[in-house]
């Protein structure tokens, strides 16, 4: 039986520490909180969901969450009220930080975006959100997992799986040779990046002319007699990509992790409502 100290995944009540803008298409907030203890991210591309109040909530509407059993705290939010309910989004934890503690989420921001881009645009301290996230390091939603003979890495992101992009060249051991391609839309997205990798980092900028992404990766060696890849964004572009690989390359599907975070054409709020159910931990 799973009870809330060995269950994976747990709801975090946590409130907004400090907010940095890093460019012009993100903004990194820091949230704090006593069960921060508990948390355990497991790095890389470690997702969670955030539950965020509607516009004049004080805080997000969930029921109680001391039941142990994660799947009925979101059966029993699934049926509260549409526009009572907190609004739930995934992200990907940025970093997490002891002493104090502290987790860092880094937001996408688009003209268009849905109502968690404007929650994170006017967020200020003090403000508070509940996530369900990891307990445990070793969680399935870290999806960047690559194989024990893999001897290369390819990666390609757009701005809204940067952070996880981010995440992962901090992550990846010394030496470990990397193509990395990164797709924003300004100039000013561009950012200094972290990493003990042998990592060849292109910068895609769209307002530059940048090409398309399969076109970016195209002529990209895959050094090494076992590389492994990731890639993550758009849905149409993330499914491009899978495509170029494993079939014109030839690459075994087990060795291209492929995760779509958005869909061309469609606000975040339309995305969400087909499917109706939202991601779990699990399910991310």
């Amino acid at each position: 039986m799973t009870t809330a100290e060995t269950a994976p995944f747990r709801f975090f009540s946590l409130q907004v520490d400090r907010t940095r803008r890093l460019g012009p298409s993100l903004v990194r907030i820091t949230f704090t909180g006593e069960e921060l203890t508990s948390f355990a991210s497991g790095g890389r591309d470690q997702s969670l969901s955030l539950f965020l109040p509607h516009p004049g909530q004080d805080a997000p509407v969930l029921p109680p969450l001391d039941d142990p059993d994660m799947y009925a705290i979101l059966g029993a939010w699934r049926a509260m009220p549409h526009d009572e309910r907190a609004v739930m989004r995934s992200y990907t934890v940025r970093e997490q930080r002891a002493e104090p503690d502290e987790v860092d989420i880094d937001f996408a921001l688009h003209e268009d975006g849905g109502p968690a881009c404007r929650w994170a645009q006017q967020a200020k301290a003090g403000d508070r959100v509940v996530v369900l996230g990891p307990a445990v390091a070793e969680n399935t939603a870290v999806r960047f997992q690559p194989p024990e003979d893999a001897d290369s890495v390819l990666i390609w992101a757009d701005e809204t799986a940067l952070p996880a992009a981010s995440a992962i060249l901090e992550w990846l051991p010394a030496g470990t040779r990397a193509q990395v391609y990164l797709e924003v839309p300004y100039s000013g997205d561009r950012a200094e990046l972290v990493t003990k990798a042998d990592a060849t980092v292109t910068w895609l900028v769209r307002e530059e002319g940048a090409p398309s992404a399969v076109e970016a990766v195209r002529g990209a060696e895959l050094p090494g007699e076992a590389p492994y890849v990731w890639i993550a964004g758009e849905s149409g572009a993330v499914k491009a990509l899978r495509r170029h690989f494993v079939r014109d390359r030839q690459l075994d599907r087990g060795r291209v992790t492929f995760v779509g975070y958005w869909r061309e054409g469609l606000s975040e709020d339309a995305l969400r409502e087909a499917p109706e159910t939202p991601e779990t931990p699990e399910e991310a």
